[in-house]
């Protein structure tokens, strides 16, 4: 069995809800966003396929929650040139020695 949360986790999470998604998303995400949820949409009228919403609205959901972090396009851009120096690195302390 899975828990789902009932209501947004942060004041940025939009939830799984379609609409609360869209709101979030940086315009610039919106119609790709609005393309793949209409496209799954369509297949969900095939049964064995209606997983695929719930999968997309996740996946969107997460995105959503990291496009709107402080200096996500930076941290994105930083991981594509190689620039690691400043990214934290976190290990649990059990694990020290370990990692």
């Amino acid at each position: 069995m899975t828990a789902h949360p009932l209501e947004p986790v942060t004041p940025r999470d939009p939830g799984e809800d379609p609409s609360g998604i869209f709101e979030a998303l940086p315009p610039s995400h919106r119609a790709l966003f609005r393309s793949e949820y209409d496209e799954a949409l369509e297949a969900a009228h095939e049964l064995v396929r209606f997983e695929q919403v719930r999968t997309l609205l996740r996946r969107w959901r997460l995105r959503a929650i990291a496009y709107a972090r402080p200096r996500y396009e930076e941290a994105v851009e930083d991981a594509l040139h190689g620039r690691t120096e400043r990214f934290t690195r976190y290990a649990q302390p059990e694990w020290d020695g370990r990692v």
